[in-house]
């Protein structure tokens, strides 16, 4: 038997983004549900890289993903949201009109939510590592192989070889480098899609004999599974060598697969949803896509962004929730109604 909830919105994604729509909301006297096909909040920063730095969030000069995700969850619980995790939202169905939208959204666990707006904020949707094609690496996943770094502490003095020159890879080896008992990063060529900066320091380790950098690719393993012990390494010349390590990490990113919503009738562009820029609503009336999943012009994939958009986001919602009420703008700051749903005393 499903459980059947009414409520004002429904939040599909608890990551920061989907957080902060909760602040939103909140200030608005608007309920939100969230649902999460993970088992616990904060979506990537929490899964992903819970105690990787995080330098680019207005007032916090660096924060780990995990430390993010618990200020969001204090930030909002004067809201009081209730949340749904383990859970995919399987179906939508509108039973409203584009004036007044109503939404009827099925989990696979049998909640049904009937809501006037909807917020997608699932990132890119459901999220997986793409794996380099390396004969036998299964048998070292989970052991040696890891495509996620959740805790630093257990690579410590360990001998690290980082794979990739994304964002993911430089950081980590800027973190980690301290920790172990020796990095090696390893790139296909001399350049990076990471932040200047962190190349950088990435050099500069380099330079004074902190870690190694080379150039090549993986092409196999050495150890019995799931115990590694060396990568082969391919030069462009078609050369070899090994690298001994005890753990490898690749950062090749992570392929997204929207799941259900790729079938709620929303326009897509490249498994992205358009949204316009005043109020980021999809083609559908009542919903809403925020953060990475969504795409228009001058688009910057970085959590701000999508604080920025949910604030917006929440204006219009407010119009379908309360479609006979005057929406004025209250800063926090001036607003007594607001402190005091802060629970802060001026």
């Amino acid at each position: 038997m499903s459980d059947r909830i009414e409520t004002d919105v429904v939040i599909v994604g608890a990551g920061p983004v989907g957080l902060f729509a909760v602040f939103e909301l909140g200030l608005l006297d608007i309920r939100a549900h969230l649902v999460d096909i993970l088992p616990k909040v904060g979506g990537q920063c929490a899964e992903l890289y819970p105690e990787k730095p995080i330098y680019d969030i207005p007032g916090f000069p660096m924060v780990t993903g995990q430390g993010l995700i618990d200020n969001l969850m204090a930030q909002i619980e004067p809201f009081h949201p209730t949340f749904h995790l383990s859970e995919m939202v399987e179906s939508l169905e509108c039973l409203g009109t584009a004036e007044a939208p109503l939404f009827r959204l099925r989990t696979d666990a049998g909640t049904e939510f009937i809501t006037k707006a909807v917020i997608i904020a699932a990132g890119g949707g459901s999220f997986q590592p793409k794996k380099p094609p390396i004969p036998g690496i299964e048998g070292f996943e989970g052991t040696s192989v890891f495509y996620a770094v959740r805790q630093m502490e257990p690579f410590r003095n360990k001998r690290i070889l980082i794979v990739g020159g994304g964002d993911s890879a430089l950081d980590w080896t800027v973190n980690l480098a301290p920790l172990a008992k020796r990095l090696t990063l390893l790139h296909r060529r001399d350049a990076f899609r990471a932040a200047p900066d962190t190349v950088n320091k990435m050099r500069a380790l380099v330079a004074e004999g902190a870690m190694d950098f080379h150039l090549g690719q993986v092409v196999a393993l050495e150890g019995t599974a799931p115990v590694l012990e060396a990568a082969v390494v391919r030069r462009d010349d078609g050369s070899t060598f090994t690298i001994p390590c005890d753990v490898m990490l690749p950062f090749f990113g992570l392929t997204m697969k929207l799941g259900p919503i790729a079938q709620w009738g929303l326009n897509l562009h490249e498994n992205l949803i358009p949204v316009d820029t005043e109020k980021f609503e999809t083609s559908v009336p009542g919903i809403f896509a925020i953060g990475d999943i969504n795409t228009y012009p001058g688009k910057l994939k970085l959590i701000l962004s999508g604080f920025h958009e949910g604030a917006l986001a929440a204006q219009r919602v407010f119009h379908y929730v309360y479609p006979d009420k005057r929406l004025v703008f209250q800063y926090t700051t001036s607003s007594t109604s607001l402190q005091k749903k802060l629970g802060v005393h001026a």
